[in-house]
Parts: structure tokens; sequence; C-alpha cells
């Protein structure tokens, strides 16, 4: 994602935790810098400050409206009033948050537009020998159906979505029950187990491509 800030402090701020929530970051201190990284670099997201040098953030947000109009927008701003947030989200921003806020309702919020984002792109996503449909919620494993509660579906899109990469349990904690990390809890191993068995009685006895990485978490072997 690409945050659009002037205040370095924020900036920093934002990159230390928006890194910790597992997302790539990148920034730019100024709207002409900010305009030129969102047009010409493949950025899935955009944080944007309203106060910016150069040109201001609702300019900013004309040029990625015109030339990007699926790209979700959340926009940052001191201003909290209400003519000022009804302004952003009629100018097409996707979200709009007022200083101070909570990283990890921010981060939250960048999760939500991520995934409709993706719904809205598609309707499917596969890989490993698995099919899932985002809009039914059906899943097939070497083309047999899968029956897997809201939670198990939950958890394997994610792995899907971000399939042949190491996820911590820390980074699949946040990202399917919105918790932060928490020593005490096996969620993660638990649910793991639940797909594997699952997914393992559909391939009549193949095992499921959810591979244990020690001491870090899981990854999705993406080859069919």
């Amino acid at each position: 994602m690409l945050v659009i800030e002037d205040e370095v402090g924020i900036v920093d701020f934002l990159e230390r935790g928006l890194r910790a929530h597992g997302f790539t970051v990148r920034s730019a201190l100024d709207g002409i810098r900010g305009t030129e990284m969102a047009l010409s670099e493949d950025v899935d997201l955009v944080v944007l400050d309203v106060m910016l040098p150069g040109r201001d953030g609702h300019e900013v947000l004309a040029d990625i409206r015109r030339a990007k109009p699926m790209l979700p927008v959340i926009m940052l701003t001191a201003r909290g009033e209400v003519d000022d947030r009804i302004a952003g989200l009629d100018a097409g921003a996707a979200d709009y948050v007022t200083k101070p806020f909570s990283l990890s309702e921010l981060a939250a919020r960048i999760r939500a537009q991520l995934r409709m984002a993706a719904q809205g792109a598609t309707t499917a996503v596969s890989g490993g020998g698995i099919e899932a449909d985002l809009l039914t919620r059906d899943v097939r494993y070497h083309g047999v159906p899968v029956a897997l509660s809201t939670t198990e579906f939950e958890l394997l899109i994610y792995l899907l979505r971000n399939q042949s990469r190491v996820l911590s349990r820390e980074q699949l904690l946040r990202a399917v029950w919105g918790f932060e990390h928490d020593p005490g809890t096996n969620l993660v191993d638990v649910y793991i187990g639940y797909l594997r068995r699952k997914l393992r009685q559909a391939g009549s006895g193949r095992e499921a491509p959810i591979i244990t990485v020690r001491s870090v978490g899981y990854r999705l072997d993406a080859r069919d």
C-alpha cells in the first residue's frame, strides 16, 4: 500500500505499525510525489492525508479516481467535522479516518477495503489444488467439494491469497480473528488442523497443501 503523509513522525508510526500488521508499505511526503507513485506504481490501497504540501489530498484523490477508479483510498486527516468527512467520501474516498486514531482500527479498515476490492475484482481464488468461490463460499479440493465453517473458510482464503508466503501465527490470528498477539492461544493451530483433515478427506488421503514452517507459522504450497 501507499501512505501519502507529510508529517515524518506519523509516516514512521504508520510504516512500523502497518508492517507489524503484515502489510507492505511505501510512502510519499507530499502530494506531487504521492500522485506520481499512486498512478505509476502497483499499489492496492492508498492512505491519504488531506493537508499536504505541493497538492492537497482532495486534488490527489481526484487524479486517482480518474486514472484508477477501483483503487481504494482511505482519507486521513485532523479535520473531524462532518462536512469534511462527507466531502471526502463524496469525492470518492472509500473511508475516512480522523486523527488521532487507533492503529489497530486503521489496520482493520484497510483489511476491510482490501477484501472488498478483491471481491470486486474476482470471485474465485485457487492454489494447491484448491478452488474457492468468494460469493457462493464453495470450496473444492481436486474437484471434490469441501464443507467448511465460516472461520475455516476465512482462514483458507487468507492462506490462498498469500500462497507461497510464510505467515506467522500472529499474522493469521490478526487477519482471521482480529486478535492481537496472544501467546496463550492455540486457535490458529487448531483450525489449521481442521482444514488439513477436511482437505485430506476430500482428497482421498492426499495431504493438504498447508505446510508447517517450524517456529514461525504456515505456508500454503501453491503447486497443484
